[in-house]
């Protein structure tokens, strides 16, 4: 158990420049606390470290952060009277605890280090009241967000009967939300890393351009899912009047397009290396596969760069290091730009990421055995045939993670998969079925498909609709997808249309990229819910990570027949598709360049024209340089600034 061994408090506000016009005009405050070190009960691994990560990330992001670490009772209530004292004029206002927590008969009590309680008055005299900080809270005229990373086990361990576990579910002002590590009454996971599973997911999304609050807990929600197996889900209520997004710049493509635009400017094998490692089934994976291919030295993209390009690279690079959190880029960043504009929010940055080696056992497991499906901000998921030829790493690192973090079966479930992969599906069954019992949802779905084809099991479609069931019912959206599907087909149940959607329609609320872009289908061909939706669902599902809605949606607004016509924003779809799927956008655009009108086909080369790729007449027409035009744009030239409706 690692322990902080000085107790440290902060007092910091910090007045940070604001890097965007839309936050200058907005006065954003915070208050973090993170307690570890406990000194009566069990200390924590993670909380300081959460706090810490979370305060670095809020600062970027235009917050004034009173920060807080180790806090004893009157030094939590010092800092919650300084938060409030500055809440007057806060058009957002923001809470984070992490440390233990619990609830006595509904009510939520958060626990400073140096609380000794032995009875149900020392619960009164020695911890914060959680309603206490939200009251004054309601103060403030803006919107208020307060995380709460604090369901862990009863800290007391049963020592005081009043005390349960988890939190209870609050929140009913108006213009709150309050987010939970994981669902009511249930008890949160400290992480295996450096961070709790939920900071985690919180700090990988919240630097994505353009993402609404509701998506980003969505995102975070999945990830948390994914990582735990679904032991650990994360809850909000919200009662928001208005939509918020901690960076509101417009949205410039997913983390791996950028990484892509980023490697591909550069002319970088440094990048390049780091796009296949980190996205084995990547949308770009062959041209960068190409560029690194020895037998082709000297392969070149599509376009020359200059000086003053290159050298533009800056904020790009560094918009999506701090984004990605990827610490190679961050050394990239400062290794490239050691007088760079942003090396001293790098320097700070890079102290909260460990080093590849300094990750442990359970992050190694992650990334070498993580099923794609399961991916997350963190973990891109590994195709199995990569996984076989690291398949003995895999089992190491996972039956180490496995024993590291007994009450997470997840890590049992991975190393059953890469025992798959290594060739012993009969300890791999054992190994799954471990994992299943113990509430792993991923172990269920994949012992399912086991026993759908009867590989290594006796084939039973009736024990693995059971498995399904289980798992859905516990919030897998796989199972929830594979159940719909038996469903609408009426394989092993009777054919049930209106229930099949209600699983899609709950595996989409998961996040889930397939059960969403499915809803938008079956909307389009009238098949279940109204045409009128398509759109959105299919909006939905590039917001979730499909790039195949892009050509989807482009159709629609496109052909006008269900939503009304828009060339212009047809063409922004084909042009996002263009930068971020595997080439099906570009291949519609240059050979079935007749399927789609002459006013989107114009409002195409219009924009690549704006961003100076595309020099011949705006026609509606294919041809040579409209083609070169299109891979200029995907091959690191995508300028999003030019996709206006």
């Amino acid at each position: 158990m690692r322990r902080i061994l000085i107790r440290t408090i902060a007092f910091l506000m910090f007045a940070v420049a604001l890097p965007l016009q839309a936050q200058a005009q907005e006065r954003r405050v915070a208050l973090i606390i993170g307690n570890s070190d406990y000194q009566q009960v069990t200390p924590l691994d993670n909380p300081g470290n959460d706090a810490t990560d979370l305060h670095v990330a809020l600062e970027g992001l235009g917050f004034e952060v009173l920060l807080g670490l180790d806090l004893t009772s009157a030094e939590m209530s010092e800092l919650a009277d300084k938060f409030v004292a500055g809440l007057d004029t806060a058009d957002v206002a923001l809470f984070y605890y992490a440390g233990h927590g619990f609830q006595v008969g509904g009510q939520n009590y958060l626990v400073p280090v140096d609380a000794e309680i032995q009875t149900p008055q020392d619960v009164q005299d020695q911890t914060i009241r959680l309603t206490d900080i939200l009251s004054k809270m309601e103060q403030a005229p803006g919107i208020k967000f307060v995380f709460l990373d604090a369901c862990r086990n009863d800290p007391f361990e049963g020592a005081v009967a009043a005390v349960s576990e988890g939190l209870a579910r609050i929140g009913n002002a108006r213009d709150f939300m309050i987010s939970f590590a994981t669902q009511p009454d249930n008890v949160a996971y400290d992480g295996s890393g450096r961070n709790s599973f939920f900071t985690s997911a919180l700090l990988s999304h919240i630097y994505t351009p353009g993402l609404d609050i509701s998506d980003l807990m969505i995102n975070v929600r999945k990830d948390v899912l994914a990582a735990t197996g679904g032991r650990q889900i994360p809850w909000e209520n919200s009662s928001l009047t208005r939509q918020f997004r901690f960076d509101p710049r417009p949205d410039a493509g997913s983390a791996e397009t950028l990484l892509w635009q980023v490697a591909a400017n550069a002319g970088d094998p440094q990048l390049m290396e780091l796009y296949a490692e980190r996205y084995p089934q990547g949308a770009h994976v062959a041209e960068v596969l190409a560029f690194l291919d020895p037998a082709n030295p000297g392969a070149t993209l599509s376009r020359d760069y200059s000086p003053q390009e290159r050298d533009a690279q800056e904020e790009r690079l560094w918009q999506l290091a701090r984004r990605s959190r990827m610490r190679p880029l961050v050394e990239f960043y400062i290794e490239k730009y050691p007088n760079g504009t942003y090396l001293g929010d790098a320097s700070r940055l890079i102290a909260t990421l460990p080093a590849e080696g300094d990750a442990g056992s359970g992050r190694l497991c992650e990334r070498l055995a993580t099923h794609p499906r399961d991916a997350t901000a963190n973990t891109s998921g590994v195709p199995f045939s990569k996984l076989k030829e690291n398949a003995l790493s895999a089992m190491q690192a996972c039956l180490a993670a496995a024993k590291e973090n007994p009450e997470l079966p997840h890590y049992t479930a991975l190393l059953a998969r890469a025992t798959v992969a290594a060739g012993d599906m009969e300890q791999a069954v054992q190994l799954y079925r471990e994992a299943a019992t113990r509430g792993d949802l991923r172990a269920m779905v994949s012992l399912a498909l086991l026993t759908e084809t009867g590989n290594g099991v006796p084939a039973s479609p009736v024990e693995a609709l059971r498995l399904y069931q289980r798992a859905a019912s516990l919030g897998s959206p796989d199972a929830k997808i594979n159940l719909a599907v038996a469903l609408f087909e009426g394989q092993g149940l009777e054919k049930d249309a209106d229930r099949a959607v209600e699983l899609l329609k709950e595996a989409a609320d998961l996040g889930s990229a397939i059960a969403t872009f499915n809803l938008g289908v079956l909307a389009r061909d009238g098949a279940a819910g109204d045409p009128s939706e398509a759109l959105g669902y299919f909006k939905r599902a590039i917001t979730s990570g499909e790039p195949r809605a892009y050509v989807a949606s482009a159709i629609l607004l496109d052909e006008g027949r269900i939503t009304p016509r828009n060339p212009d924003a047809a063409a922004n779809m084909l042009l996002r598709g263009a930068a971020e799927d595997a080439g099906e956008s570009i291949r519609q655009l240059t050979q079935n360049t007749s399927d789609w009108s002459p006013d989107t086909i114009k409002a195409v080369q219009a924009r690549l024209k704006a961003a100076g790729y595309y020099t011949s007449t705006i026609d509606g027409q294919s041809g040579p340089n409209f083609a070169a035009a299109l891979e200029t744009w995907r091959n690191g030239g995508f300028e999003p600034d030019v996709l206006i409706e």
